[in-house]
């Protein structure tokens, strides 16, 4: 995207987390902010406050809190028999946080090899962003104890964002959303999530939008809400930056 073009949308080109402006100067379109760098201390000071990362291509990142948001309710989703299908009798195991390189190296590019909006710029901030405790892998291994699936998000307290997924095996990514989503719910005490945007499958699934002035009240309550005793050790690493 051009400086031409930048001018404008009338948004300030900026490159400092501390410069991001309320989410209500989004425009119609839910952008907000637009950026050079990125890094965790951007992501860290970004999805407390409602807004998310985008990159345009690998200069730029534009950032959004768009006026609709997509969340799914956990107690209400539908993870129905014919999604299951999908994984039934294949024999994969679920991991959790062991191969976070991995996975945002998978899921940045398509299976037919192709480049997707995950550029260098992004698995370089999201994995600094693992190391420091806020980023997590939910990952989906065969028989073989072969990497085939996964997604990765942003856990903080109560608040989970997804943010994508890949698959190297028929019906492997689905696997670990099931059994993410069905963490972040019995275990995790998580009562929705975030998906940004109302994808097909999610919606499927059940996900909804909701006005951004509604989602930031909820975004608040979760991240208030500290996890079960027994799930701390999985944020013990973010309390140091929190």
């Amino acid at each position: 995207m051009p400086n031409s073009q930048i001018q404008n949308k009338g948004i300030q080109l900026f490159n400092y987390s501390a410069m991001f402006p309320p989410v209500d100067h989004a425009d119609e379109d839910g952008l907000l902010a637009i950026s050079r760098n990125l890094d965790s201390m951007m992501l860290s000071t970004a999805y407390p406050r409602g807004i998310f990362p985008w990159p345009v291509d690998e200069q730029y990142i534009l950032w959004f809190a768009p006026p609709l948001r997509a969340i799914l309710n956990l107690d209400t989703m539908n993870l129905s028999r014919s999604l299951r299908r999908d994984f039934k009798n294949k024999g994969f195991e679920f991991r959790i946080n062991t191969a976070f390189d991995e996975v945002i190296s998978n899921c940045s590019k398509r299976i037919d090899g192709e480049d997707t909006w995950i550029t260098r710029k992004m698995i370089d901030a999201y994995r600094d962003f693992h190391k420091k405790g806020f980023a997590f892998s939910f990952e989906t291994y065969n028989i073989d104890g072969l990497l085939v699936g996964g997604l990765y998000g942003i856990w903080m307290n109560s608040y989970f964002a997804g943010e994508s997924m890949f698959y190297r095996e028929s019906g492997a990514s689905k696997f670990a959303l099931v059994n993410t989503l069905e963490f972040l719910r019995d275990q995790a005490g998580l009562k929705w999530v975030d998906t940004q945007m109302r994808t097909p499958l999610f919606e499927r699934i059940g996900a909804i939008d909701i006005p951004r002035e509604r989602f930031m009240h909820m975004l608040k309550d979760e991240l208030n809400r500290p996890v079960p005793a027994e799930m701390e050790h999985y944020q013990l690493e973010q309390r140091k930056y929190l």
